[in-house]
């Protein structure tokens, strides 16, 4: 099918050279649609054959399987990633655009609201499935809408009252839908002014957080009334080491791959982690990170 109608595809493709980790198996068929008409068709040709499939965006915030995935992995990205200017505050961006390259082009349209997001890694896509979010800001503030694809290829949308928006989280984590892009509503802004916070925040991503390091970002969830990373730092596992899998020096919430980690090696740590702070103050850690593969 792949073949006929010319969609770019691999096999046995190492899953560790897309993902932010690092780590992870190989994807026994890797998909490259290149337009959503593409990727229309394909997921019509798996929805018949019965084929599950998983959907890949950046690659940040997921943890793939050592022994790789069984299920053809779908990459949106090229082709998938355009970002444009529907009206005066409103930008209409495909799921395949990184969130940066969505930020700035508010930037320079000189439209505010989306500062909080910038220097998260990720897609669009993946920031709509989970409701990203930094620095008192959330996702849910700035989409309106947001359009997907049933597993039967057909296209829809939902409205954002209709997108179950919580904390890292929305419909989509349950629907199974596959999402193609949102409609962001900003507000007019200063190019420079916006330009200035979007440093500032970049500034303070660099000095908190581990960006040195290959990770999946912050790990876990924020427990109700705590902090994880503090939880963990005051368990004293702050460069606590599996194998090349480290908690982070410099933010106890960071998981980093300090060289040569493997996925095993990474959810060991993280069930250490899980364990010592259930023991010593008896809140229960709930991973962030997506896992999946064989």
């Amino acid at each position: 099918f792949l073949k006929d109608n010319r969609i770019s595809y691999s096999e046995n493709e190492p899953m560790r050279l897309h993902t932010t980790f690092k780590t992870g198996g190989e994807a026994a068929l890797f998909i490259k649609p290149a337009s959503l008409s593409e990727l229309q068709a394909l997921l019509r040709f798996l929805y018949q054959c019965k084929t599950p499939f998983f959907t890949l965006g950046n690659g940040s915030n997921l943890l793939v399987s050592d022994a790789g995935i069984e299920e053809p992995v779908i990459a949106i990205g090229q082709g998938l990633d355009t970002v444009e200017l529907v009206d005066e505050t409103t930008i209409r961006a495909f799921a395949g655009a990184s969130l940066a390259s969505v930020c700035l082009f508010a930037r320079d349209k000189g439209l505010s609201g989306l500062e909080f997001a910038y220097g998260i890694p990720g897609s669009l896509g993946g920031a709509v499935f989970m409701n990203a979010g930094a620095y008192g800001g959330e996702m849910k503030d700035v989409v309106s809408e947001a359009y997907h694809l049933l597993p039967t290829g057909e296209a829809g949308s939902l409205s954002s009252d209709a997108l179950g928006f919580g904390y890292r989280t929305s419909v989509y984590k349950q629907n199974g839908f596959l999402v193609t892009g949102a409609l962001l509503r900003l507000q007019k802004g200063e190019p420079n002014e916006i330009a200035a916070q979007m440093r500032e925040i970049l500034q303070r991503r660099k000095d908190k957080q581990p960006l040195e390091y290959p990770s999946a970002g912050s790990v876990f969830k924020r427990p109700p009334g705590y902090f994880a990373g503090a939880l963990i730092e005051q368990s004293g596992l702050k460069g606590k080491q599996i194998g090349g899998a480290m908690v982070s020096e410099k933010h106890a919430g960071f998981i980093v791959n300090v060289g040569g980690a493997t996925t095993s090696d990474v959810k060991a740590l993280i069930e250490f982690c899980r364990q010592t702070v259930l023991e010593r103050f008896g809140v229960l850690l709930e991973t962030e990170i997506l896992m999946v593969g064989r």
